[in-house]
């Protein structure tokens, strides 16, 4: 995975670059193909916010995670919060080509007729 980090209003660390690039590294093994994520580290007031946009050949993810306790806990939040979308969008691929349309209707009793 290519990662690409962009700090604002924040000071650059190698602390940070190794955390962002450690809990990145796990998720490029989930993906497919190789994947460009563009990682955003900024501080407004008092939040620590961070943000990714993840390209991969088959799914664009985007996600932001703010935090009043440090940037190291935000980071860890984003993580986990791509780590499912990667999940979810893996797991309606897979139900999509065994055919099996639930990840078009979840429910399949919405096709029939109310009774009167």
């Amino acid at each position: 995975m290519q990662i690409s980090l962009n700090f604002k209003n924040i000071d650059s660390s190698e602390a940070l670059k190794s955390h962002v690039q450690e809990k990145f590294d796990r998720l490029d093994k989930m993906l497919d193909n190789t994947a460009d994520a563009h990682v955003v580290l900024s501080i407004e007031k008092i939040n620590n916010i961070a943000e990714i946009n993840l390209n991969c050949s088959k799914m664009k993810i985007h996600a932001r995670e703010e935090s009043e306790n440090n940037m190291y806990s935000a980071i860890d939040t984003l993580s986990d919060k791509v780590r499912l979308q990667i999940q979810k969008s893996k797991e309606k691929q897979r139900r999509h080509l065994a055919g099996n349309k639930q990840s078009i209707r979840n429910n399949p009793f919405a096709t029939e007729p109310l009774e009167s």
